[in-house]
This record gives C-alpha cells, structure tokens and sequence, in this order.
C-alpha cells in the first residue's frame, strides 16, 4: 500500500469524510528538503466533513494529524491539509 493509499484509508475511516482528496506533490519538490528518490513525501490533503467543520482551523489540522497517526506522521516530511 502506498502512502497515499495509506491516508486516504485512515481519513476515511475516522472522518467519514464527503469529500477527500489525497495529492501526492513530491516530485514538485525534487531536490528540496527531506525529498526521497520515489517521492512519497509531501502530500496535500483536502478533506471535508461534518466533524471538522466547526472546529477551528487548528483543531480540524490536530484531527486530521491525530487521525494519521505518529508513525505515519513520522514517514512524511510534508503535509499540507486544507479541511473543513
């Protein structure tokens, strides 16, 4: 299973979500920090459901880190989430 496979499946599960999108933007960042030859490394995540929704942006991006979890977390150099 990919990285990117491997967060969608965890947001799906906690979230529930209407809406995910899960981007793999890691050749964009060739040569840039923390970049790894098979990119897997920086991701963007759009993610929309009824839980995050009234929470703050902090919190809705403390969920979605928390839904992942420290070890896949830890695997990823870059994660940008835009959730609501």
């Amino acid at each position: 299973m990919t990285i990117s496979e491997e967060i969608r499946q965890r947001l799906d599960a906690r979230f529930a979500p209407e809406a995910l999108e899960v981007v793999d933007e890691s050749e964009s960042h060739r040569g840039h920090g923390g970049w790894r030859e098979g990119g897997q490394t920086h991701f963007r995540v759009r993610i929309r459901a009824g839980e995050l929704a009234p929470m703050s942006r902090l919190a809705r991006h403390r969920a979605v880190h928390a839904a992942l979890g420290p070890e896949l977390m830890a695997r990823l150099h870059a994660l940008a989430v835009d959730a609501g």
